[in-house]
């Protein structure tokens, strides 16, 4: 199980470099005033759903300060509020607070006493750094090994496991939408386990999965779309640039002028192009994951046991956040399919009105 826990902190890594993101001043689309900016609204989805504690912390702080535009403006900005708020989650201290808040959320007392009661002293005001880094070190480790005992000695979830239980892990180890959930599931139903590594699965590591699948995806698409608005805000001003100066050119000029507009229009175009992929396959894949969440939950309250009662809360709130992701998603890719029409429009405005 190490080797799954090991594997999906590299998982999770392999997301967390800081994305350098250009000038934001925020492409030119027309929204009813009465509605928040997309930079408003991208900033909210980052206050709460963000993996780093760091992040969501610094980006309301942008939305409740007074000047929010401006502050909003400035968490986006290169080296702004967004970059610097990276930068420290990924230093030691804050990536052991958010490990441990993982913990802490994944289990219950109920199921894994010893690891859940230890992580929320050491979320607490009088927990210490060593204590936290101690904790991630080997605490961990030892905590979950307590549980275990504890599982076995009461027995009663060892008891409750039927073939059918073993059955329905190995499905997930081939067929979850989640990669991280298919890893645990793996380990537990490896060649040579037993009914507690069955039992753990259970009781931890499905919910652990589940949480770093779902961090995993928000990771990857935040920063693929910090990415991608830096480079559109580029081009969309490199864009407005060319058509003023289309538009301001000498007779002699002009053609070439509108031709070079017209093709940084196209380009403004071309680039949304990855963002609206990105974004409909974000919401293609959150809604399979809620699909499969919904029938989790179905399967656990139709069963009978504490094994499936363990995953009941994990998978209504699986649920409920893959949900709120495909909304989220859609939101994004109706602004990326709204910059595409807008360079559309760019394009004939400089053919056919300059």
């Amino acid at each position: 199980m190490r080797r799954v826990l090991l594997a999906a902190a590299c998982v999770v890594a392999s997301f967390s470099a800081v994305v350098p993101v250009a000038a934001y001043a925020g492409p030119s689309v027309v929204v009813n005033a009465e509605q928040p900016s997309h930079d408003w609204v991208w900033v909210r989805y980052l206050a709460g759903h963000h993996p780093y504690s760091m992040v969501r912390t610094s980006a309301w702080s942008a939305l409740i300060s007074e000047d929010l535009d401006a502050a909003v403006a400035a968490f986006l900005a290169p080296g702004g509020g967004y970059d610097q708020a990276v930068e420290r989650a990924q230093q030691r201290r804050a990536r052991n607070v958010d490990f441990i808040r993982r913990v802490y959320e994944t289990t219950t007392p109920e199921y894994s006493p010893e690891v859940h009661s230890t992580a929320k002293r050491l979320l607490g005001p009088n927990a210490t750094d060593v204590e936290r880094e101690t904790f991630v070190r080997t605490g961990y480790e030892v905590a979950r090994s307590r549980d275990r005992v504890y599982r076995d000695e009461v027995g009663a979830q060892k008891q409750a496991l039927v073939q059918k239980d073993r059955d329905y892990v190995r499905l997930l180890s081939l067929n979850d939408p989640g990669e991280q959930v298919r890893l645990s599931a793996a380990y537990a139903v490896r060649e040579g386990s037993t009914d507690g590594d069955v039992v753990e699965f259970f009781a931890y590591g499905w919910a652990t999965g589940s949480r770093l699948d779902l961090e995993v995806f928000r990771m990857r698409h935040t920063s693929d779309n910090m990415t991608w608005r830096s480079t559109i805000a580029r081009l969309i001003a490199d864009a407005e640039a060319a058509e003023k100066a289309a538009r301001e050119a000498s007779q002699e000029a002009k053609q070439q002028a509108k031709d070079a507009a017209a093709r940084a229009w196209q380009q403004v175009g071309t680039q949304t192009q990855p963002a609206r992929s990105g974004w409909s396959e974000a919401q293609q894949f959150a809604v399979r994951q809620a699909e499969n969440w919904r029938a989790v939950l179905a399967a656990a309250q139709a069963a009978q046991g504490p094994n499936w009662a363990s995953i009941i809360d994990p998978a209504t709130a699986s649920e409920t956040a893959w949900l709120a992701e495909r909304a989220s998603a859609a939101q994004q890719a109706a602004y990326w399919n709204a910059l595409l029409q807008q360079a559309i429009d760019g394009e004939h405005r400089v053919k056919n009105t300059l």
